[in-house]
C-alpha cells in the first residue's frame, strides 16, 4: 500500500512557490494566497483523491490554475457589471393614480368567473408557464390557453364599461 499524502509536508515545502505562481496569474497576492489555500483544502477534503504521492505536487499546480481562472472570471464579471440606474421615486399623484388603476383591476378580476381568475392570476400575478398552470389547476394546455384568452376579453370589458360609467 502506497503512503498517503502528507498534506502539512507538503504545504511547508511548496506553498511559497505555488503562491508565487498564482500572483503571475491572478495580479494580486490576497487572492494568490486565497487560491493556493484552497487548493490546499480541496486536497484536505479528499485524502484519497492522489494514489500517487508524488503526483500531489501536479495535482495542486493544477488546482492553483484552474482556480487562478476561476477568479479571474469572477473579477472580469465583476468588473462588467454596472448596476442599474435608479429611477426618481414616484409622486404623490403617480402613487394615487397607480392605487386606483390597481383598484379598478382587483374589482374586476373579482367579477370575473372563478376559473378565469384562477388562470389570470397564475399567469400575470405568480407568471407561470402555460403547462405549469395546466398542472396547478388540473386543466389541459388548451383549456388554459382559451380561458386566459376569454377571461383577457372580459377583463377588458369590464374595465371599459366601469371607466366609461365614471366618465358619465
Amino acid at each position: 500500500m502506497q503512503p498517503a499524502v502528507d498534506i502539512t509536508e507538503l504545504y511547508a515545502a511548496h506553498r511559497l512557490s505555488l503562491v508565487r505562481l498564482a500572483v503571475l496569474l491572478v495580479d494580486d497576492i490576497a487572492s494568490a494566497e486565497d487560491v493556493v489555500q484552497d487548493a490546499f483544502a480541496a486536497l484536505a477534503r479528499r485524502p484519497g483523491a492522489i494514489k500517487d504521492p508524488s503526483k500531489a505536487l501536479a495535482y495542486l499546480r493544477v488546482s492553483v490554475v484552474n482556480a487562478s481562472r476561476s477568479a479571474l472570471r469572477r473579477r472580469r464579471t465583476a468588473r462588467a457589471y454596472s448596476p442599474p440606474h435608479a429611477l426618481p421615486p414616484p409622486t404623490p399623484e403617480d402613487t394615487a393614480v397607480l392605487a386606483e388603476e390597481h383598484r379598478e383591476v382587483f374589482v374586476a378580476l373579482h367579477a370575473l368567473a372563478p376559473r378565469q381568475r384562477e388562470v389570470l392570476v397564475l399567469r400575470y400575478w405568480s407568471n407561470l408557464s402555460e403547462a405549469e398552470i395546466a398542472a396547478a389547476l388540473g386543466i389541459s394546455q388548451g383549456t388554459v390557453k382559451s380561458t386566459a384568452s376569454r377571461a383577457l376579453a372580459a377583463l377588458e370589458k369590464i374595465m371599459t364599461t366601469t371607466s366609461g360609467k365614471e366618465q358619465r
